[in-house]
């Protein structure tokens, strides 16, 4: 898909309250599952998850602050982030007093919406901007939430595309905020665009990718699929990938990593500025999947990190600040990094006594570069370097490294070991 279509796809998904557990997640993979067949699993809430337990299930049907004439100040219809999420059920008249212990606003952003959370502790409450909240001059205020916290399901969302290994990359991203459209409609359009692209072009290793609900989701998924993990050799989060002029690449908690080396080469050779930033075990999901009963060497591809850009987790984080463009070049940059891990492969050189011919094999071309494209493969491997190692080590780019390793293999000059 392109960038303008993803948009698209975004403009349909935005209206939808997502939650850790809900609808609104069933909702939204239900609509990823028109272009392709995810599955819709669901985790029963009171499930221990190692140190955490499955929560209830939140709905929300209606939600609105009145005043004494029965003005709606604020209503979860105008806009989702105008509740607290999980707020439980409230219905009655509070003092203006009692109020303000329930109001969330931005006085240094006063024309936002907050997003606010109340996940793990009984609460209810409203998120309005700072210059709705200075107009509350009534004594007393209607108080309607509508609400349902009560034993249900977590769900999240799985694809797996089959490549010719058994060995996985694990590609994971959050489901659960709600209208807010760089954090992280972008992550699931982009990760919906690439199992688009590797159901079409299978790659060597095969891809899981997980749709899942902040922390708990991750942490849901690890402690229900712990047979998996054996087979994921590498992974990535994706967060934040529609707005920014430049990327950003955590890296795994091993920090040098073949994911956090690969990633770190294709974002250079891309021409994109980017930073690379050390892990932290604060963050997004990678903390789950890095944390070290699990360790699994998962980075985070990003283009704005959490916290660092005035919209985040405000309601400008719109459609507006969701960029076409932007979707387009993340797309395309995950997918090279999925297909340069893919393509990563170890050599054995079959001639390893001196410099074989190239001429008498039709190699020898006119072109230095890839010349030494080919003496670089030939020289380096030796069953214990990678193409990434020599891509490396040679300075030259990966795909012309990859180039000459398959040339070199059709010439039964190589054979693959790893």
């Amino acid at each position: 898909m392109t960038g303008p279509e993803l948009h698209d796809l975004a403009r349909r998904l935005f209206p939808i309250c997502r939650s850790i557990t809900g609808e609104g997640v069933r909702q939204t993979i239900r609509v990823l599952q028109e272009f392709l067949a995810i599955e819709c699993k669901s985790v029963p809430s009171g499930t221990k998850v190692f140190d955490w337990v499955v929560p209830s299930e939140w709905n929300v049907s209606e939600a609105w602050l009145a005043d004494s004439s029965g003005a709606r100040i604020v209503d979860f219809a105008d806009h989702n982030l105008h509740l607290l999420q999980y707020s439980e059920p409230f219905r009655g008249m509070v003092s203006r007093a009692e109020l303000e212990n329930h109001l969330h606003s931005l006085p240094d952003q006063p024309g936002l919406i907050p997003y606010r959370t109340s996940y793990y502790r009984q609460a209810w409450g409203f998120c309005l901007s700072e210059q709705q909240k200075k107009t509350l001059s009534d004594s007393t205020y209607q108080v309607q939430i509508a609400t349902s916290l009560s034993p249900g399901v977590l769900n999240y969302g799985e694809y797996f595309v089959q490549g010719r290994s058994s060995e996985e990359i694990l590609i994971s991203t959050h489901i659960c905020h709600p209208s807010l459209a760089n954090d992280n409609l972008s992550g699931i359009l982009v990760a919906l665009n690439a199992a688009l692209h590797f159901t079409r072009n299978p790659a060597h290793y095969s891809i899981r990718f997980v749709f899942v609900p902040g922390t708990i989701g991750a942490i849901t998924w690890l402690a229900t699929n712990q047979e998996k993990w054996a087979a994921i050799k590498h992974g990535l989060v994706l967060t934040g990938v529609g707005a920014g002029e430049k990327f950003h690449y955590k890296q795994s908690r091993a920090e040098n990593a073949v994911v956090d080396r690969v990633s770190e080469l294709t974002i250079r050779e891309s021409g994109h500025p980017f930073t690379i930033l050390p892990f932290s075990p604060y963050g997004y999901d990678e903390r789950q999947y890095n944390s070290p009963g699990v360790a699994l060497s998962v980075g985070c591809l990003m283009r704005t990190p959490h916290g660092s850009y005035p919209e985040y987790h405000t309601s400008a984080d719109n459609l507006e600040f969701l960029q076409a463009g932007a979707l387009d070049d993340s797309s395309a940059l995950l997918i090279q990094i999925l297909a340069n891990l893919s393509a990563n492969r170890v050599y054995q050189n079959l001639s390893p006594f001196g410099e074989p011919q190239l001429g008498k094999r039709g190699l020898y071309a006119t072109n230095p570069d890839e010349n030494m494209a080919f003496l670089w493969v030939l020289n380096l491997s030796d069953g214990s370097h990678s193409l990434l190692d020599i891509a490396t080590r040679s300075q030259m780019p990966f795909g012309q490294i990859q180039i000459a390793a398959e040339r070199l293999l059709e010439a039964n000059l190589l054979k693959c070991v790893g």
